[in-house]
């Protein structure tokens, strides 16, 4: 750890969000998409991060805001082309997040072949929860996320359904760019994906780990 960069606050430091689509089957078929046979990858800005006490934001240009809950790993130092079989020795920690979703934009994106920026890097896109030491998740695919909006469940998952585990991703990623410190990887979300509205609350968590909950807000400009 960085002196003075506590990984406990890895949102106020932390430089890269890196993202991966499409990694749970179910989500795959609700979604209509076609099962990837590498990763999907997409970046969000460190300003998407809201942590718990702070508003979800629906950007003014969306009338369809999705939720998509996914588990994040937090990166705790520095890698480059890590074999997969040494990749778990790179994470600090875990923590919830979510990957806050245009659709309308994604789906205006996807038909015109553009990238995803619009619908998935604005500012408040990435809530997140508490850090979570790796000591405390001696299993990050054994856990059960799960979601609800306004108190009705919409999400639940396990992550042992992940069709690219943790260590490939890391590993592939990594060979791609270099992740630091106090990035974090999305690893992608299960099925139940679906539309929330200005004061809504969200309520997500990890079975048995943590809990997190948050208001949807519009911006004042």
């Amino acid at each position: 750890m960085a002196a003075g960069r506590p990984l406990s606050r890895f949102w106020e430091w932390g430089k890269n969000i890196v993202c991966v689509g499409r990694n749970y089957a179910d989500h795959v078929r609700e979604m209509q998409s076609a099962a990837p046979s590498e990763p999907v990858l997409f970046l969000k800005p460190s300003t998407a991060y809201a942590p718990e006490g702070s508003p979800v934001l629906v950007p003014a240009y969306t009338r369809n805001l999705h939720h998509e809950l996914e588990l994040a790993v937090v990166m705790g130092k520095r890698c480059r082309a890590v074999p997969e079989a040494a990749a778990m020795d790179y994470v600090a920690g875990y923590a919830l997040c979510l990957d806050m979703t245009a659709r309308d934009v994604q789906d205006e994106c996807k038909k015109k072949g553009l990238p995803w920026t619009l619908a998935k890097s604005f500012t408040a896109s990435c809530p997140v929860s508490a850090f979570v030491p790796k000591e405390k998740i001696p299993d990050p695919h054994n856990l059960k996320l799960w979601l609800k909006v306004n108190g009705e469940l919409r999400q639940e998952g396990e992550t042992s359904s992940m069709i690219f585990s943790i260590p490939y991703i890391i590993s592939y990623v990594s060979k791609i760019m270099t992740l630091e410190e106090g990035d974090i990887i999305l690893t992608g979300t299960p099925k139940g994906v679906g539309p929330v509205k200005e004061n809504d609350e969200i309520q997500a968590g990890i079975h048995g780990i943590l809990s997190m909950k948050f208001k949807v807000e519009r911006p004042e400009y």
